[in-house]
């Protein structure tokens, strides 16, 4: 089964630190990622989106998918 998801923040040391222990855990980038304003903050958003092959396990809506 494949898994994606995107995660999302600030564009700072968080959001580099989120996706490099999401790699950690076996994820893989999947595209480009994206960069945008966020006018009710005023902050700069980063988005990367990740996917991951599992074995074994069937998809259910209710999965964590970050705990895969």
């Amino acid at each position: 089964m494949k898994l994606y998801r995107f995660l999302t923040g600030p564009d700072d040391a968080s959001f580099c630190h989120k996706v490099t222990a999401a790699l950690n855990k076996g994820w893989e980038l999947e595209g480009s990622p994206s960069y945008a304003f966020n006018a009710k903050t005023g902050e700069m958003q980063c988005g990367q989106a990740v996917t991951k092959t599992v074995h074994g396990v069937d998809y259910d809506p209710s999965m964590k998918l970050g705990d895969q």
